[in-house]
Order: C-alpha cells, then structure tokens, then sequence
C-alpha cells in the first residue's frame, strides 16, 4: 500500500480533481478555494470549498453507494433530529478519470468531539443519547437493509463472529485474547433483537462527532445509514463517552439490558477489525479502536 493509502483499491484524489470536478459541473461555484480536510474518516476525501461548503467523494468502490443513500434520505431526517446533519446541496456525476458519484454538503462549524473538547460530559451523554433515540424513533419506511452501503452496520451481532474471532487472532501479543474472547462471547449470548428495524447512524465515534463552545453541535458522516439493530448505536457509550457518564447516555437512548450488551459488543468488534487494519495507515483511528476495546473490557470484566 502507497503512502497515504488506507486501502489498496482507493482511487487518487486531490485538489486539483476537485476543482476540475467542480468547474465542470457546478461552475458557480467553481472559483472557489479548494482545501482538503484532514480527518479519521476512511471512506471518503473531504475538500472544504470556499467557506459554506464541503465536496465529499468515495475512495474506494465499496463506499460509492452512500452516495445516493445520503441524498434520498438525510434531508428527510435532518428536521427530525436535534443535533445538526449534514445537508447535500448538489450531486455530481462520474468524470475527469473519478469513477462515482459524489457530493456537496453545506460545511457544518465545529472540532472534531474529543474529550478535551468537550465541557461536561453529563451534558454531552444526554444530548448524545436523546439524539440516538430520536433517530431511533423516526418512522420512515423504506430505508436501507446493512449491506456493502454501510459497512454491514446494524446487522446480527453473530454475524460478525468469524471476523471479529479472526481479529482477535491477528492481535495476539497486542492484548489480551483470552479476555477479550470472553468478552466476545457474553456479548454474543445476548438475546437477538426481536423488534422492527431501527434507523441507525451505524458508526458513533469521537471524529463522527462536533463541539462548538464545548458541546455537542452535530452528527457527521452517514454512510453507516441503514436500518436495522438499534444496538449498533449504542456502542457510543464505550467508543466515545467516559464510563463515568454511561448510565445518562443509556438513560437518554432507553434500551433494555440485551440491547445494551450487544452495543458493548458492537464497539468491541468494531475495535477489534479496526485496530489490525488501521495500525499503520492510521493512527489516529487505531487510537480510537483500541479505546473501545478497552473500555468495553474493562466494563465487562467489571459488569461480570
């Protein structure tokens, strides 16, 4: 993998592109300045443009079907929702050598949620978690089944079992398997989830998430939209929030025990695939999953 490559099939992105892209196809807005974003995320290269404005495109293939996903469905949700989302305002189309579609959001103010970011984390849990339960209420039929789209997001937490068990594999010597196999599994004797599909954000960590003056000010990167277990949201208890403030958070959102240990799940698995792969490519990921693995253990070996 070249340097500066998350994956071996990611496409080559860059200012200039963007620009060619833009002046083609959205001229009015094509003098404007074009500055990538440096961020966490994997799935996409983000330039912001001009001062209001953000362009948004795939790297790799698996990730171009977010796309239309976004389009369709977050200016539907976004009224309903009490943190801001992102906004799309155009749509453009395959040229100049880039293969899929992509976007233009309206630029949303903030950092990155960090936890020196943020002011009281009581508030924050609250915020957080009542923003997971609205979303969790929304009644919009014909949202999208976890798929490739979003990264499998929201399905069965048994079907991650191979990849997780095949993770924890990769990282021995790293931490320790045994505990975090027994963690795995008292998540995996959960009951399934037995209600009706839930709209899921499907990837609730730190860089997913803005601070202004200190508090949460909006919920970013959709591309784990789907609808399916509610459980995989609840992982922002152990990737994102202090142990300290998970009660408040799991108070907000409501869920049952069950639902609440397939989230601790959620954000082990999801930590444990993360950690191997992000290691090298990077480390500002790889910090975050491994974060989710230990607070998930620790939280297990306390709880058991």
């Amino acid at each position: 993998m070249s340097a500066g490559r998350m994956h071996v099939d990611e496409v080559d992105i860059d200012a200039q592109l963007v620009s060619r892209l833009l002046a083609a196809q959205f001229p009015q807005w094509g003098d404007l300045p074009v500055e990538p974003v440096h961020s966490a995320g994997t799935d996409n290269a983000i330039y912001r443009l001009g001062e209001d404005m953000a362009v948004r495109l795939p790297r790799i293939r698996r990730a171009a079907g977010q796309v239309g996903k976004e389009h369709r469905w977050l200016p539907l949700l976004a009224p309903l929702l009490p943190l801001a989302i992102p906004v799309p305002l155009g749509k453009g189309r395959p040229a100049e050598g880039y293969p899929w579609s992509w976007s233009v959001y309206r630029w949303l103010d903030g950092e990155n949620a960090t936890t020196e970011r943020i002011a009281d984390p009581h508030h924050a849990a609250t915020e957080l978690g009542g923003f997971v339960a609205a979303l969790h209420r929304i009644d919009l039929d014909g949202g999208p089944p976890p798929g490739e789209h979003n990264f499998l997001r929201g399905v069965p937490l048994a079907m991650r079992d191979a990849q997780t068990r095949a993770a924890i594999g990769s990282l021995c010597g790293t931490l320790d398997t045994g505990a975090v196999t027994a963690a795995w599994e008292a998540a995996l004797r959960a009951p399934a989830w037995q209600g009706p599909p839930r709209w899921i954000h499907g990837d609730l960590l730190a860089g997913n998430l803005l601070a202004r003056h200190g508090r949460l000010s909006a919920v970013i990167d959709f591309g784990g939209l789907g609808v399916g277990d509610p459980a995989c949201d609840v992982m922002a208890a152990w990737t994102f929030l202090p142990a300290a403030v998970r009660e408040m958070f799991r108070a907000a959102v409501g869920v049952d025990d069950a639902t609440w240990a397939r989230g601790r799940g959620w954000a082990l698995s999801v930590g444990l695939i993360a950690l191997p792969y992000y290691r090298v490519s990077n480390p500002v990921l790889a910090g975050i999953a491994r974060r989710a693995i230990d607070e998930a253990l620790a939280d297990h070996q306390h709880t058991a």
